[in-house]
């Protein structure tokens, strides 16, 4: 029999160190030498990204590949990516490429010493960084994206990096080779299987990646011991298409994905569909190195898309065939997917199961390779998700969107009789993100102390097609903000939260919506901002390279619109703040800088507003830090009990 408490005051097994404890980010799966890659972030060591791999079968158990105390990890367009490549044609010695964190630089490890030796100039700083590194067919250079920072701006480009003396030594330190120029970004360069011929992706501001890019292919050529490319033939993209994450099968045919259908499908060089869902196979390219689609060695396409249950993965019966999904797997996410062996290994898992790298065979045949924690969460205390779709206002008329809302759920605990618990509005840190259905413990932390939860999708979130991702187009800080008003809304009439008792959280541009939903209602008990925009102005004068143009398309362009950033700024309407604010910043952002937190909290605290501010040395834009993650839920979640008046009920 469960014991009766109130809502929001369960004693729950997730405490702020279960967070972290023995729990690491798994991303960036790949196959080579007959191993299985991938990088893991690691919390309890500072963030640090190590490369690490195991043979496909489990059969050892893995192992760390990068240099001890190293973080392979790259801060090109500052969210960084996909920032390593292993090359191993003989199976049995493979090559290391890897952006080392603390210097930028491109690094190798090859041979039986494993000494790892820099492959790339010393710079000042990190002023000139690397990503998204292939290998050319015959092992002669790395291809990458290279983003240079200098007193006059940034530059970004495709680079040829030297990887062998002519005695056969690792190079070190040679100067990288221009490949291709011209553009304001660059990303996912690829090598044909014979070595003849790379494709990319380019596309130049206001635009950002989901908005319009251009595919390009060239002829590689050598002359003199230097790599070089012939002209570039433009295969597919251009204005209002999105053109992402280009692949070559088997048999040498070059392969994209383009959402000119308004959904992200698969398309063949010559524009031939090889899905026609209407599902996103993509998303938005925030970093380097998403895989959403493979080949295996007979040229089958094997594909993860969006459904109302999550995302499904599927296999081509037969080359060139439809997709057949594969039933019976108990995950309910897939991402970064690789074929090994005409097996898949990706990164996996679902509402109840922690993220893992997975080895999937056609036959439905699945095998954990590595967990990112290894500590269950108790099934009567898991709460799974249910979509939600209510309506919201829209400037034609009533319109809709969507969420994800978990109950509270305890093996020990339920509420008094006539009770209806708290609720958290989470806002993702889009604005194109999306909810996803995936244990986070983090969702658990709130629904097993009695909080209910609803992870929004408003207008403009990734996986509801093109047409839902721009309806935030000139509404951001409007159409987001109606939606999670109405979300409290629609849970009300559904009698399942009391709505007295709504917290809101986010964190970057969810913690810019967070604010201008305290700024514009009294729906929300507090709120926590999480490195959250307050300036408009701000950000659009100071924000990086890859974001400066972004609020063009989400607000209007700068300065012309100046007004509107005004209007929208929650710095600007801090007076209409009346509700206590928690806010969390890394000091080290070069993204949202911390004088836009810091603003904020100087105008509400000399307004009277109950508010805090928690800044974190060494954290940038995300938290990494196993410390900096507790100290933040464990204020958070003080916060939240003082305002529900339990202070001492954690």
């Amino acid at each position: 029999m469960k014991n009766v408490a109130a809502y929001g005051t369960w004693a729950s097994p997730i405490d702020a160190e279960l967070l972290v404890a023995g729990a690491v980010g798994l991303s960036s799966v790949s196959c080579a030498g007959g191993r299985v890659w991938w990088v893991e972030s690691r919390p309890s060591d500072a963030g640090r990204a190590v490369v690490v791999s195991c043979t496909p079968d489990a059969s050892e158990p893995p192992r760390d590949e990068t240099p001890e105390g190293v973080s392979a990890r790259t801060l090109v367009h500052e969210y960084g990516g996909r920032c390593h490549v292993v090359w191993d044609p003989s199976g049995w010695d493979p090559l290391i490429v890897y952006s080392n964190f603390d210097d930028q630089r491109l690094w190798a490890l090859h041979g039986p010493s494993r000494r790892s030796r820099p492959l790339t100039p010393a710079v000042e700083g990190r002023s000139v960084r690397y990503a998204d590194p292939v290998v050319s067919a015959d092992g002669s250079v790395v291809i990458c994206v290279r983003e240079a920072h200098s007193a006059s701006g940034v530059a970004n480009d495709l680079v040829a990096v030297p990887l062998w003396t002519e005695e056969g030594w690792l190079s070190e330190g040679s100067e990288p080779v221009t490949l291709a120029d011209g553009h304001d970004f660059f990303s996912a360069p690829r090598v044909s299987p014979d070595g003849g011929r790379l494709a990319w992706i380019t596309w130049d501001h206001p635009d950002m990646p989901w908005d319009s890019t251009c595919l390009w292919v060239a002829d590689i050529a050598v002359a003199g011991g230097t790599m070089k490319l012939g002209p570039a033939t433009l295969v597919a993209g251009g204005p209002g298409e999105s053109v992402s994450q280009p692949r070559w099968s088997p048999g040498g045919v070059l392969h994209y994905l383009s959402d000119r259908s308004g959904w992200w499908n698969v398309y063949d060089e010559v524009s031939r569909p090889l899905t026609a869902l209407e599902a996103e196979v993509g998303e938005p390219d925030w970093v380097f190195g998403n895989s959403q689609y493979t080949f295996d060695s007979s040229g089958r396409l094997v594909a993860t898309w969006t459904t109302p249950q999550g995302r499904a993965i599927g296999w081509e019966d037969q080359p060139g065939g439809g997709l057949v999904e594969i039933d019976g797997l108990p995950y309910s996410s897939f991402s970064s997917l690789q074929t090994c062996r005409d097996a898949v290994v990706c990164v996996a898992g679902s509402p109840t199961l922690p993220a893992c790298v997975v080895r999937i065979d056609r036959d439905g045949s699945h095998h954990v390779l590595a967990r990112s924690r290894q500590t269950p969460l108790p099934e009567a205390f898991a709460s799974t998700p249910t979509l939600v779709d209510y309506p919201t206002p829209g400037p034609g008329g009533p319109d809709v969107a969507h969420a994800l809302f978990y109950p509270p759920a305890s093996g020990n605990f339920e509420g008094p009789p006539g009770d209806l618990p708290p609720l958290v509005v989470v806002i993702h840190g889009g604005p194109t993100s999306q909810a996803q259905r995936l244990l986070n413990l983090t969702v658990q932390y709130w629904t097993t102390r009695g909080f209910a939860v609803a992870d929004v999708d408003y207008r403009g979130s990734s996986g509801y097609g093109r047409a839902y991702r721009e309806k935030l187009n000139g509404a951001w800080g409007v159409a987001d903000v109606a939606d999670v008003g109405a979300v409290v809304a629609e849970l009300r009439r559904l009698g399942l939260v009391d709505p007295a008792k709504a917290f809101i959280r986010g964190g970057s541009a969810g913690g810019f919506t967070t604010l201008a939903a305290l700024a514009s209602s009294d729906a929300f008990a507090a709120g926590a901002s999480l490195y959250g925009v307050a300036d408009l102005e701000l950000l659009a004068r100071d924000t990086h390279k890859f974001e400066a143009h972004y609020l063009d398309s989400l607000v209007g362009p700068w300065p012309q619109a100046r007004a509107e950033y005004v209007r929208r700024s929650p710095l600007h309407n801090a007076a209409s703040i009346r509700s206590p604010l928690v806010m969390f910043q890394g000091l080290d952002d070069m993204v949202v800088p911390p004088s836009q937190s810091q603003a904020i909290f100087d105008a509400l605290d000399s307004a009277g507003v109950r508010v805090e501010y928690h800044r974190f040395e060494g954290e940038g834009h995300g938290f990494r830090k196993a410390e900096t993650i507790r100290a933040v839920y464990e204020a958070e979640l003080a916060f939240y009990l003082e305002a529900l008046g339990r202070p001492d009920s954690r």
